[in-house]
């Protein structure tokens, strides 16, 4: 949910000390930026019982920052106990104002059916509200909706034109949305080089996905030079706020000295922190790891460990490894059964070994 304040106005410019005293004397605008300095933690200590505090006083008194933000408090339980029906209130309250804020907020309640029944239709009437005032998150969200036929016909190219208004004012999951439109081909003419441009600007801003895409394009070389340096380079900013794939592809490199000099150790650490986060393909390496003894001290019953994980959902590498295991009795005792089960799983995803070896065991 977004929060809202006024910009560039004589306020702008006071201390938490400067604001108590004018909000102590019912300026509204003084409360509703106290308040927001106490939420933030700007130059006072973080406190959301305050700006709790200060919220409602500006908010009774009308200011319709204070009552989205109040709404948006009211929404993730925020110095207040978590109410939906009071956000819902608040946010109704700051869009008869026109809160450009608050409307997106509403929305989003609609959207995701957030203390009301999910309405995409209704959340679309509240998008262009705040989209007609120059909204960046609201025209996004307009162009997610045509793409995928959300309240309103599928419409791709009605989709991207949305998204690209967005994208064009700096927000950074525009651009990376659009950037996927581009790769993908959807409501425009596919073009990886412009799927790179957008990543990019996104990936700058810091959006974990496009860092995570981009990354993959320079790796396989998709509209771009391949470069395994710069692939490792997003990967890893991607990697470090916690995405499994960036992760699992770092792992990848390290293991096979791409982009980077070769450490298994470095690819267990981060093949380890996918794999925990329950990404297949990452369990599946680190129990090839774990059973060479590569990067970590050989061990059959970790391997069968993540072997397990990785195959129950769905990895076919890992079906066809945990049932040779199973054949073999390699980390676990021999069992013909359950590795005809999960060579089964395996040829049944078109795994042409693990057909064959369906046919020569017993």
């Amino acid at each position: 949910m977004k929060n809202t304040i006024k910009k560039n106005n004589p306020y702008s410019d006071m201390s938490a000390k400067q604001l108590k005293v004018l909000a102590e004397q019912g300026d509204a605008e003084a409360q509703c930026r106290l308040a927001y300095y106490y939420e933030k933690g700007k130059g006072v200590e973080k406190d959301y019982v305050k700006a709790i505090e200060w919220y409602t006083k500006a908010a009774e008194q009308g200011h319709p920052d204070a009552q989205n933000n109040l709404g948006v408090c009211y929404n993730h339980g925020k110095g207040v106990e978590k109410d939906y029906a009071k956000a819902i209130e608040w946010y109704t309250k700051a869009t008869e104002q026109d809160s450009m804020g608050a409307q997106w907020n509403l929305g989003a309640c609609y959207y995701f059916g957030t203390g009301v029944e999910k309405d995409y239709s209704k959340a679309l009437e509240w998008f262009f509200k705040a989209a007609e005032q120059g909204d960046s998150w609201s025209q996004n969200d307009i162009g997610i909706c045509y793409l995928n036929g959300y309240g309103i016909n599928k419409d791709p190219v009605k989709g991207v034109e949305w998204i690209r208004k967005a994208a064009k004012q700096g927000f950074a999951t525009a651009q990376y949305n659009l950037a996927g439109c581009y790769k993908d081909g959807d409501g425009v003419e596919q073009d990886d080089r412009q799927a790179v441009k957008w990543y990019t600007k996104a990936a700058l801003q810091g959006n974990m996905w496009a860092q995570h895409n981009l990354g993959v394009c320079y790796e396989y070389g998709d509209g771009v030079r391949k470069n395994y340096k710069k692939a490792v380079e997003w990967y890893m900013k991607a990697a470090q706020q916690g995405s499994n794939k960036a992760q699992y592809h770092l792992g990848v490199l390290y293991k096979n000295g791409l982009g980077v000099e070769k450490n298994h150790r470095q690819a267990v650490k981060w093949y380890l922190k996918a794999a925990n986060q329950g990404e297949p393909w990452a369990q599946n390496n680190l129990a090839i790891c774990y059973e060479r003894g590569e990067g970590v001290r050989k061990s059959y019953k970790k391997a069968i460990e993540w072997y397990t994980k990785a195959a129950e959902q769905g990895n076919v590498i890992a079906q066809y490894n945990l049932a040779e295991c199973y054949e073999l009795g390699r980390g676990v005792k021999k069992d013909i059964e359950k590795a005809v089960e999960w060579y089964t799983k395996a040829a049944e995803q078109g795994d042409q070994e693990a057909k064959e070896r369906l046919l020569s065991l017993p």
